[in-house]
């Protein structure tokens, strides 16, 4: 059964905001709420860097019965592993089992702030296959003494812990991380519709219903405009990861995606307002084997792509119809409309 969640943006929004879109997206009938781990923003121009375990403990509280997940968090640098146990283990009891901890290599831009240098992708990596161990062995119970290659535990011990271990994923751009996921028994996480990335990671042993994704839809009132609002909200995503991953500052996320024009952003972000290009859209990654896929908007009228998914997106992809027909009730819950 495919799952669709909301994704909220610790960089492009404040703490207080976020939390209310995580409401309205309960109301708008999203399955779950992802949020991003930021230290800096992408773009110096968002302005906006929440610490997103403050949010999710908020959200816990703010919702009721929408799953909490981050999209995702790093456990190598700013965060030793045992950290993380923890802090996953509390959001699983605060939200009453409806955390999902999503876990990633990390990118420069946030993790460099500590003054540890930046591995090479190879020993972030391992790195990470490492901390995934550690955070399972600790929500497994009972004391801890661990030695590795990249992180020791000392005598520890998560105190509270949920009934049900919490659930994991790690995110993967390509099959060398796709295969992290799979050996380490967690779910997989991408950003493209890549099932070159689904394969290695069912290949290494990882479940092929525990495939999670994230795609853009600049929805708006024309494709030009839902472009435009993308290429102002998102733009820092056209350089690709290999150059996501290695920037060290806003600033230099700037200088490198100066020349980007919304057009470029047309191949990686369905826009405008049809439901038909979304669909279509979302129907790519389904193909290509993800089940949980986090929706982000990069425009400026919330309430009207929540009424815009409620009434158009998701009974079509209930139905599994690659359109629909307008349809006129509104989302009252929804203020602003």
């Amino acid at each position: 059964m495919n799952r669709y969640g909301y994704s909220l943006m610790c960089e492009a929004k404040g703490p207080r905001q976020l939390v209310d879109e995580a409401r309205r997206a309960e109301e708008a009938g999203f399955d779950f709420v992802t949020i991003s781990d930021h230290f800096h923003p992408w773009l110096y121009s968002q302005r906006h860097s929440g610490y997103a375990w403050s949010i999710l403990g908020a959200l816990a509280q703010a919702t009721t019965e929408i799953d909490l997940v981050t999209m995702v968090t790093c456990p190598t640098v700013r965060y030793h592993p045992a950290i993380v146990a923890q802090k996953a283990a509390t959001m699983a009891l605060l939200s009453e089992g409806r955390f999902v901890l999503g876990l990633g290599a990390g990118e420069r831009l946030n993790e460099h702030v500590t003054g540890m240098p930046w591995p090479p992708v190879d020993v972030r990596l391992e790195r990470l296959a490492e901390a995934i161990e550690i955070i399972q062995v600790l929500h497994a119970g009972g004391y801890v003494t661990y030695r590795g290659e990249y992180f020791d535990v000392e005598d520890a011990r998560v105190f509270d812990l949920p009934d049900e271990p919490v659930p994991m994923f790690a995110a993967a751009a390509g099959p060398r991380a796709a295969r992290v996921a799979g050996q380490g028994g967690v779910g997989l996480c991408n950003t493209e519709p890549r099932a070159d990335v689904v394969r290695a990671y069912i290949d290494a042993g990882g479940a092929a219903v525990d495939t999670w994704a994230q795609i853009g839809l600049a929805w708006a009132p024309s494709e030009a405009e839902g472009l435009a609002q993308a290429l102002e909200g998102a733009k820092f995503m056209v350089p690709g990861w290999k150059v996501m991953s290695e920037l060290p500052n806003p600033i230099n996320f700037e200088a490198a995606t100066r020349h980007v024009r919304a057009d470029d952003l047309a191949p990686m972000m369905p826009a405008g307002p049809s439901p038909a290009p979304h669909l279509q859209g979302i129907d790519r990654y389904h193909q290509a084997g993800y089940h949980h896929l986090s929706v982000m908007y990069p425009g400026h009228d919330l309430a009207g792509f929540f009424q815009f998914w409620a009434d158009e997106l998701r009974p079509s992809l209930n139905a599994g119809r690659a359109d629909t027909e307008p349809r006129s009730r509104p989302l009252t819950s929804v203020p602003g409309r």
